[in-house]
């Protein structure tokens, strides 16, 4: 299937207002689960029965990014408000960010935050980001001043809760502006169960980018510009994916942006990728996965439920087909599932057809 031959309806559905999630279940595998089978059949089960669909051998390959508290409330030098939304940290000083303001502000423009203790300096612009340099280390700033940034469909300030929810467990590498959602269903107990069960664990690195909350706004798909994205996979992952393999298991992705990580790391060349000196890969990704992409390494995934019209609608789709999923989307709703980043979860296993 060509991606010139998709049309962005066939991505689109309808979705209730109240089935998107507001809050978090209240506990991290007390959520519903969604099995899209390998024959595109669905069935009803709970992210607690996760274990029972897993083998001994597989192997499932997180996403250890941490959520930085990317959002600034401040103002211009001249008092004009501003919102700034850190895209993407590019070094210790700089980074590419959002700004939301009455005016977009030119090179040279000094921002101000917590009256004046942080002070960015827009130095650029590219697109609809600005690059911008901090007057301080920037983790550090962000972590003090800023504020978690939940996604825009999450009507709420972030609270003390969000920071402990909008997290997973195994975060480990600061550096994204949207949660690995489907890492947060997992606790320290199921991963515990996970491994004393045979199943292995292994990591990647890709810190996301607002722009996975972006729907597709070209009629034409191919068109569609994907944001760049930091990855890191690691030799030892990459060596734990040939045993696995080689052995027979199953390389299941937790989450849509281990998925982009490990098929960027399978062709390097094609997605600015660089093999370093000890085996790690690493680049900038724009991998953009949609119905007719031959995956290299993934034969499963657990996601959450994507918003219509959007690139994780598409990749999914990839995996288990157009029509398998639209049927366990509509499913999904009629038996009311949760959606988006506090939502359900699915298991979707990649479609025999």
């Amino acid at each position: 299937m060509s991606v010139s031959s998709l049309s962005l309806a066939t991505f689109d559905y309808h979705l209730p207002e109240d089935l998107i999630a507001q809050q978090p279940a209240s506990s991290r595998t007390s959520s519903r689960l969604l099995h899209l089978d390998p024959q595109g059949h669905h069935h009803d089960l709970l992210f607690k029965d996760l274990p029972q669909l897993l083998n001994a051998g597989d192997l499932l390959i997180f996403n250890n990014t941490q959520v930085i508290k990317a959002r600034l409330q401040g103002q211009k030098e001249s008092g004009g408000k501003v919102e700034v939304l850190i895209e993407r940290i590019l070094n210790e000083h700089q980074a590419v960010a959002h700004i939301r303001a009455s005016k977009a502000p030119k090179p040279g423009t000094r921002l101000l935050f917590a009256e004046g203790a942080l002070i960015l300096t827009v130095t650029g612009r590219e697109d609809a980001l600005f690059n911008v340099e901090f007057d301080q280390p920037a983790l550090a700033a962000l972590d003090q001043f800023g504020a978690l940034p939940l996604p825009p469909y999450i009507t709420h300030q972030a609270e003390q809760t969000d920071e402990e929810r909008y997290q997973t467990v195994y975060a480990e590498h600061p550096g994204a502006v949207a949660a690995p959602t489907a890492g947060l269903h997992f606790d320290q107990n199921i991963l515990t169960q996970l491994e004393s069960q045979g199943i292995n664990i292994a990591f990647v690195t890709l810190h996301v980018g607002a722009g996975t909350f972006q729907p597709v706004r070209v009629e034409r798909i191919e068109d569609h510009q994907m944001h760049a994205e930091r990855y890191t996979v690691p030799a030892a992952t990459l060596l734990a994916m040939e045993q696995t393999r080689a052995a027979g298991g199953r390389i299941i992705a937790v989450g849509t942006t281990s998925v982009r990580a490990l098929e960027s790391a399978a062709q390097p060349d094609k997605t600015q990728g660089t093999v370093l000196s000890n085996g790690d890969i690493q680049g900038d990704t724009r991998i953009f996965i949609t119905p007719g992409y031959h995956f290299h390494w993934i034969d499963a995934l657990i996601t959450n439920f994507h918003l219509p019209q959007s690139t994780l609608l598409m990749l999914v789709s990839a995996l288990a087909g157009i029509d398998p999923i639209r049927a366990a989307y509509h499913h999904a709703v009629q038996m009311k599932y949760r959606f988006f980043s506090y939502g359900d979860a699915m298991f979707i296993e990649k479609s025999n057809s």
